[in-house]
Order: structure tokens, then sequence, then C-alpha cells
């Protein structure tokens, strides 16, 4: 079951981009920083949480609040867009529970084929010495 996020745990704040966009650039904000607090989350399960802010990285703060900021676009609708989707795709990712590894052990036949290449290589090696003269 797909977690999902209520508008009141999301803080939206707009910012003037770079990039593209002519004079538009230096009059409107249309770039879009979506703040989440990860840790305060009543909606995210603990385990989800914590995989989540190991996934965020560099955009998580010390306070546990996850910075993501879109400028990709001109307009701030689709900037605004681009963020929850980025935040949804985050969220998906940490929802995905780990498997563990089983630790496994070689087969009789991948030993006898490890062994033999190994001399193999060995006879390689030794064939490359110094060629004595014979007497």
């Amino acid at each position: 079951m797909p977690i999902i996020i209520p508008e009141s745990e999301l803080n939206e704040s707009f910012i003037r981009a770079s990039g593209p966009g002519g004079q538009n650039v230096n009059k409107v904000s249309t770039a879009v920083q979506l703040r989440f607090d990860v840790r305060a989350s009543p909606s995210l399960p603990d385990e989800v949480a914590v995989r989540l802010m190991r996934l965020a990285g560099s955009r998580l703060t010390r306070d546990g609040v996850l910075i993501i900021t879109a400028d990709r676009f001109r307009t701030q609708d689709r900037n605004r867009a681009d963020a929850r989707d980025r935040l949804a795709v985050l969220v998906a990712a940490a929802e995905v529970r780990p498997v563990k590894r089983r630790p496994t052990k070689p087969s009789a036949g991948a030993k006898e084929r490890r062994l033999a290449g190994k001399a193999v290589r060995s006879g390689v090696k030794s064939g490359r010495g110094r060629v004595r003269p014979d007497d």
C-alpha cells in the first residue's frame, strides 16, 4: 500500500531560479523549495523514515528535514509538480525493504576450477624465470 503524505506536512517556498527565462528570471520566483520533516512525520512508518533519511543524503538537514529544490522549468506550477514527484520517488524507494543477503558456499566444482586455474597460472609464471644454459 503506497504511503500518502498529506499537504499539511509539506512546506513550500518559492525562490528565484537560475537558468533559462530571460529577464523573467530576475523578477519572478519560479523555483520551488519543498521541505518535508521526515523525523516528525506521522504518516511515515519508522523503518521507512530511517531508509528515507539514508537515501536523502545531503538533501537532509541535521534536524531531519528533507529539502528538495526544483528549478528545472520556467513556471512555478511545473517546478512544484516536479518537486512533489521527486519526493514521491524518494518515498517509494524508501518503502522497498532491502533483501537480506544469504551467505552461500562455493560448490565443489567451483573450488576445483579455481584451483586448476591457479595451477595453470603458476606454471605460466614459473616458466618466466631466467634461462640457464644446458650443461
